[in-house]
């Protein structure tokens, strides 16, 4: 996708007034991304209508005092080597990250390739169910995974995931969320993240060609941002904390984490295996197992090594659930 060039020079000149602790001279940025004086001033003119706040003084040059809450390329990028961002898209706004990396995957899209977007006009959630996703408010993140491995293991696979988001929330906001099995990021019973995992499978072989994995998660909202039918379902980083999340620090982060998972895959299984366990609030509960319109509860048991669901059923039972979904609400 080619941008703009006003719009990655605004960008550049956001991510080098974030590193910048000083003043950055006119100059200077001049100089290094070979623009004019009178382009530079431009650039700044455009970032404090978006609400940025910078200061300007004769001699010195820019200093970025007030940063918005604007999740953008430059804002992001501050965060990453720059080497990195170049496998990092960033859209405004888009039907769903999930299939719009998808695409590049089928182009031919390394490993490593994320797109992280702003504002979903058709998020997609698991079972065919969207996925709530307003602007300025949340981080929705897709990921592209190459993995040499074959589709049973895409239960592992998001496993890992909820552990890699719940440790860069841990790290970027100072809390710690709890993982419903297989998926979710909850607090109580309320979500605050979801994650969807899609593949592509090669017919021949029936080796996994790419997983996109999808992360919502919600930030900024407050309660009444939420659609009325969740409302009493869901809730952000911001209603649990108290205070407003660096959403670029965020979606920094989790390129961080999930660039480490895929250097973990799969050899630190054991350590992803008892991370997960200790952050599942969904063993020792009492669950309604949902496969389409039928529904049985049941005892949830323990996480096996494979990061299956152990169950018994009420007639005293077991059996493990590798797929499916469950539920933790007023039982």
């Amino acid at each position: 996708m080619i941008k703009p060039v006003i719009a990655m020079t605004k960008e550049q000149i956001l991510k080098m007034l974030m590193m910048e602790k000083d003043y950055l001279s006119g100059e200077s940025v001049s100089r290094e991304l070979g623009i004019t004086r009178a382009a530079v001033s431009a650039a700044v003119k455009s970032l404090r209508a978006e609400g940025y706040t910078i200061d300007s003084v004769t001699n010195r040059g820019y200093k970025l005092i007030v940063r918005p809450d604007i999740l953008s390329e430059g804002a992001v990028a501050s965060f990453l080597p720059e080497e990195r961002v170049e496998n990092v898209c960033f859209l405004k706004k888009v039907d769903s990250t999930n299939d719009y990396l998808i695409q590049l995957a089928q182009q031919g899209a390394p490993q490593g390739q994320v797109v992280i977007s702003d504002h979903q006009t058709r998020g997609k959630g698991r079972q065919g169910r969207s996925f709530d996703s307003p602007p300025g408010a949340g981080v929705y993140f897709s990921y592209l995974f190459r993995p040499d491995t074959v589709p049973s293991d895409t239960a592992e696979i998001t496993a890992w995931s909820a552990v890699a988001v719940l440790k860069a929330i841990q790290k970027v906001c100072g809390f710690e969320p709890e993982i419903k099995w297989i998926n979710d990021l909850v607090v109580g019973d309320r979500k605050l993240c979801g994650i969807l995992t899609e593949l592509s499978v090669e017919a021949e072989s029936g080796q996994i060609q790419f997983v996109i994995i999808g992360v919502g998660i919600n930030c900024n909202e407050s309660s009444t941002d939420f659609a009325a039918d969740i409302q009493d379902r869901a809730t952000s980083l911001y209603l649990q904390t108290g205070n407003k999340i660096d959403r670029a620090a965020l979606a920094a982060e989790l390129v961080h984490r999930f660039d480490q998972m895929v250097l973990d895959w799969p050899e630190q299984h054991d350590r992803y295996l008892e991370q997960y366990r200790h952050w599942c609030s969904t063993t020792g509960r009492r669950i309604t197992i949902i496969r389409g319109n039928e529904q049985e509860t049941a005892l949830a048991e323990r996480v096996d090594d494979s990061f299956g669901l152990v169950v018994q059923l009420n007639d005293g039972s077991r059996k493990v659930l590798n797929s499916g979904e469950v539920s933790t609400r007023n039982k």
